[in-house]
């Protein structure tokens, strides 16, 4: 077995070190990119991880070198045992961070506890800022319980709170500047993500599609920044906080991924837009370490190229595979 301290890389070099464990696919919204107004793109309570499948298939992954882990839907914190699922995988020797990307709408009653559980931060997916837009989108929605929630979590401390936009021609696109602005004081981040053309969003017109670079085209004052990860990353001259551009469908990063996934029913995707999967649920000890292992050396060099009419190979809706 991989010694823990030991970064496994894939293929093609890339170190991968990051693990996104979505624990659910149902969810307390229907946004209309991800997922439809209905049950058939849930899998059902009974084809859920337990906890205790979970952590373990986690731990294995750390050995394998995973030192990140997100916490993802669905909206996970409709889930009953999220705070147990949490605080288990915080003590994981090995995990350095632990975050948690969540719709909001139920963090006002949960922000601390998610920092008592080990969370260190959170993303909050929020399209707009304005609160019947808000509902449209959703379908379902309170915006303000996500603004309160929003709140509570800077005064938590699950700092920086990252803000996760879909960029939605026709929709968003006249508030980027709005957006931009919250990220003045630096306890707000935003990272701008192109709309990508998988599930229930490959039906979008061709105009929703824009590109990131739509974000410097409308706030030029940007200047770049460092990058993380898969963002590309830039602030205001004067501005404490950072906007980031994930532009998956004009440019890609594969070259700099360093994640795989876990959905709900136990399965590892190495890329988000491959069909290729790999079932470790039922597996223990090297049999799990080993499946774990080939999921890594059988990630794609890069996903297939996303286009308007031109989708993501998948096949799974977004709430099924992990925001």
């Amino acid at each position: 077995m991989y010694e823990r301290d030991r970064v496994m890389k894939d293929n093609f070099g890339r170190e991968i070190t990051y693990l996104r464990i979505s624990i659910t696919d149902e969810c307390n919204l229907r946004c209309l990119y991800c997922m439809p107004d209905g049950k058939d793109c849930l899998s059902g309570n009974s084809d859920l991880m337990s906890v205790d499948e979970i952590i373990e298939i986690a731990a294995a992954a750390v050995e394998t070198g995973i030192s990140k882990i997100r916490i993802t839907g669905g909206e996970p914190l409709i889930r009953s045992d999220v705070l147990d699922i949490c605080r288990r995988i915080s003590e994981l020797d090995g995990v350095h961070e632990l975050a948690l990307t969540t719709n909001g709408m139920l963090l006002k009653d949960m922000a601390y506890d998610l920092k008592d559980a080990g969370v260190d931060r959170i993303n909050v997916s929020l399209d707009t800022l304005q609160t019947d837009k808000y509902t449209r989108i959703t379908r379902r929605g309170r915006y303000a319980d996500v603004v309160e929630g929003i709140r509570l979590s800077r005064e938590a401390g699950l700092t920086p709170i990252k803000i996760n936009t879909v960029l939605i021609g026709g929709f968003n696109d006249d508030e980027i500047v709005d957006f931009c602005e919250l990220t003045r004081d630096g306890g707000i981040e935003v990272r701008f993500i192109e709309l990508m053309p998988i599930g229930a969003c490959a039906s979008f017109p061709k105009h929703a599609f824009i590109k990131g670079d739509t974000v410097l085209e409308k706030v030029p004052e940007l200047v770049p920044a460092d990058n993380e990860g898969v963002a590309r990353m830039y602030q205001y001259p004067d501005g404490k906080g950072k906007v980031g551009i994930i532009s998956a469908v004009n440019q890609h990063f594969c070259l700099s991924c360093n994640r795989i996934r876990l959905t709900s029913d136990g399965r590892i995707k190495p890329c988000l837009h491959s069909a290729s999967e790999i079932s470790v649920r039922g597996l223990h000890d090297d049999e799990l370490s080993e499946a774990i292992r080939a999921s890594i050396l059988g990630k794609p060099a890069q996903h297939v190229k996303l286009t308007y009419g031109n989708v993501s190979e998948t096949g799974r809706y977004m709430n099924q595979i992990g925001g």
